[in-house]
């Protein structure tokens, strides 16, 4: 997949199908509409072309916290796993927020994408104040000469559903949910950092996960059967003839389970071993594993909830119960 960050550098594409949105969790219900637009791009010889924006939406019109299912990077390498021909990574600026309805379809649209066809829910807005909808796009399409394609209602509805079903199962600890409906195990990275050793001692040594971006939705308190990939540096490469970058393949295997280490992982304050801290940490005991991982990212694919947070009586206790942890998380990973 080639990725476009400046829509000043674009290349003409051939005969574009495009869609625009922000794809948060390219779940099941997204996927749908990228299988809309692989068969129409099949079918007339085209390319495929997602228009995305960085940063949300949402962020900037409004202001406030954006709490999401995928980080950009992570958006980068499910569209890459799905196979789509060319990203369009689109900065929203307060500027580009005011373009009028107009401005966007001709000097965005038209002007840097010359679309053969746009699939489009009937519930796109676009503009200043969200003024633009379908029908000012079938307006234009007429006069313009490019075709439009509605994505139907009923799937529409099913992705807004799931995108709020898929936020709230993965706050509450609800993974078996937040997988079905995602098609693929949910998933996040951390840089793993240095801890308090402890269970080292305890004969569980576990790799402490710092989350680099904020905005980036973690699992509910609790202890999980979990696949592990250690991070290769650099998740793309440039293409200098197209100006685009290509997606190394290392991020793009969301569905793909071969190579990856399993393990078991804490979320949570630890209430046995620190009752009075409050912060939330993030820890993982990869199983039959020795090496060194201290400032390496950790690529975590969340496969199963095993038990909520507990406060056990004292450190022989807590022992006991990590090792039938590990067993409920071995047999959940088989």
């Amino acid at each position: 997949m080639h990725i476009y960050r400046n829509t000043d550098h674009l290349p003409p594409f051939r005969r574009a199908v495009i869609t625009i949105g922000t794809f948060d969790g390219v779940h099941i219900g997204h996927q749908q509409i990228l299988e809309q637009l692989r068969q129409e791009a099949a079918r007339i010889g085209g390319e495929t072309v997602i228009i995305t924006f960085h940063p949300h939406p949402r962020k900037v019109v409004k202001g406030g916290e954006v709490r999401l299912i995928n980080t950009l990077d992570e958006k980068i390498g499910l569209l890459t796993w799905k196979k789509v021909d060319h990203l369009v990574i689109v900065p929203f600026t307060e500027v580009f927020s005011q373009f009028t309805a107009e401005q966007y379809i001709k000097e965005f649209l038209l002007e840097k994408f010359q679309p053969h066809t746009i699939i489009i829910g009937y519930d796109h807005r676009f503009g200043q104040g969200r003024l633009g909808d379908y029908h000012l796009l079938e307006d234009f399409s007429e006069r313009e000469r490019f075709a439009l394609q509605e994505i139907p209602v009923h799937l529409l509805n099913a992705i807004s559903v799931s995108s709020t079903r898929i936020r709230e199962a993965i706050m509450n600890a609800d993974i078996a949910t937040a997988n079905e409906l995602l098609g693929y195990p949910f998933f996040f990275s951390g840089k793993v950092v240095e801890g308090n050793r402890l269970g080292r001692t305890i004969g569980y040594p576990t790799a402490n996960l710092q989350i680099g971006n904020p905005e980036k939705l973690i699992p509910g308190n609790g202890v999980y059967a979990v696949e592990v990939e250690i991070v290769p540096e650099g998740s793309s490469v440039l293409n200098e003839a197209t100006g685009s970058e290509i997606m190394a393949p290392e991020i793009a295997a969301a569905g793909d389970s071969s190579g990856r280490l399993h393990g078991m992982m804490n979320i949570g304050v630890r209430p046995t071993i620190d009752p009075a801290n409050a912060t939330r940490s993030i820890e993982v005991n990869i199983f039959d594993f020795n090496g060194d991982l201290y400032g390496q990212t950790l690529r975590i694919f969340v496969k199963k909830h095993l038990r909520g947070e507990q406060k056990f009586n004292g450190l022989d206790a807590l022992k006991a119960q990590l090792a039938k942890d590990g067993e409920d998380a071995r047999q959940a990973l088989k």
